[in-house]
């Protein structure tokens, strides 16, 4: 699929990242190098300046399954007339990508299923446009766990109308500012719990972990 606009986030950094980016982007890109309040202040600037009808993220390291992704969630979007498709993801090895450490495996929901602690994978979930523009942004109030206020007030409390296709989405390579060491768990457990207390989910705290149980499944375990 070729009608992609490139909107690429570089946090002021100086490690050749932008000469990199510099020297392999397209025509129908857009640059941005500047500081900045973090990740999810990046996205918002770069879904600020998009012109698309559709916003997806690709992260740093994380690839596309295969190159009919794009074509496919399209094709999606204007069959279905939603406004939000997701997918499945894999979480290959950092230097290996063959090794495949994790399998998120979707389905189609239902609200219930936000009190079991469900959620798309993020960097699967593509979003209408026009989301932002009726309901907001990622807030910056709630951390690296931005991403699940914003599906919760997208899915939860407006919801729209989101389509699951069984499909591979994305490769991304394992780490990453949300996993990884006890005190990043420990401020995920909190930033949930705070998240789902601003819209009023009663037993929040269980919630919070069935959100991480529902993890343990996804994991793959060689012999």
């Amino acid at each position: 699929y070729l009608k992609i606009e490139h909107i690429i986030i570089d946090g002021g950094s100086s490690d050749g990242t932008l000469e990199i980016v510099l020297e392999r982007s397209l025509s129908n890109s857009i640059i941005i190098s500047e500081s900045d309040k973090g990740y999810y202040d990046a996205l918002n600037k770069g879904i600020k300046m998009s012109k698309g009808t559709v916003i997806g993220v690709l992260n740093s390291d994380d690839e596309f399954a295969t190159i009919y992704v794009v074509e496919n969630i399209v094709r999606t979007f204007r069959t279905e007339l939603c406004a939000a498709v997701y997918g499945n993801i894999n979480y290959v090895n950092r230097f290996a990508k063959q090794i495949v450490h994790r399998k998120w495996r979707d389905k189609s929901y239902d609200v219930r299923d936000f009190h079991r602690g469900w959620m798309p994978a993020h960097t699967s979930l593509f979003l209408s446009r026009d989301l932002f523009s009726s309901y907001g942004f990622y807030s910056l109030a709630f951390g690296t766990c931005a991403d699940y206020e914003l599906v919760i007030r997208f899915l939860y409390i407006n919801n729209v109308k989101a389509v699951f296709r069984n499909e591979l989405f994305i490769s991304m390579r394992t780490g990453g500012m949300s996993n990884g060491s006890f005190t990043k768990i420990f401020n995920g457990f909190k930033q949930d719990y705070r998240i789902l207390k601003s819209h009023k989910f009663r037993l929040s705290w269980v919630v919070v972990v069935l959100k991480r149980l529902r993890k343990l499944r996804q994991f793959v375990v060689y012999d």
